[in-house]
């Protein structure tokens, strides 16, 4: 089942690079009480995630800040590891918070899972983007092709807000 608008936020626990390594990070402890700009994408590196997805957002911070957003946070099926290595390559680590679903466990409990493995994307992420507040989901943007990012873009969650 797909998380739909007026959702609760499922519970899982995902993964960011501190000084001390891979810590875990509690997305009902990252929502609660918070305006999030929340969305996903299929993969660190990859092509239209790299050029379009991040940048929509890296873009807009300003703009979400303004209109009282606490937090932008990027998804990813990928590793601590990497998420921290593409945020620094993307200029976006300062703006926007990159956290690893390394075990797909967000991606499955949202019902946006998807595989293509002549591409080597197994059980990834839809791309999609949303505005969380205080764990509810308010607005809900889903990219039906995962590759195109116009839906889910940054502008368009922004002109929601």
């Amino acid at each position: 089942m797909t998380i739909s608008t007026g959702d609760t936020l499922p519970e899982a626990t995902l993964l960011t690079m501190t000084d001390q390594g891979p810590t875990p990070v509690s997305m009902a402890e990252k929502t609660k009480g918070r305006k999030v700009a929340l969305f996903g994408l299929p993969g660190a590196f990859t092509g239209v995630c790299t050029t379009a997805h991040v940048p929509s957002f890296l873009r807009n911070a300003p703009a979400f800040a303004e209109k009282g957003v606490d937090e932008i946070i990027c998804i990813s099926v990928n590793d601590p590891f990497v998420m921290a290595a593409w945020a620094g390559a993307t200029g976006a680590d300062e703006a926007i918070t990159f956290l690893a679903d390394a075990q797909s466990e967000l991606t499955k409990a949202l019902g946006l899972d998807f595989s293509a493995p002549p591409a080597g994307l197994i059980d990834r992420c839809k791309r999609f983007s949303m505005l969380v507040e205080d764990g509810v989901v308010k607005v809900l943007h889903l990219e039906e092709n995962p590759g195109a990012c116009e839906i889910s873009a940054g502008e368009t969650l922004l002109a929601e807000l």
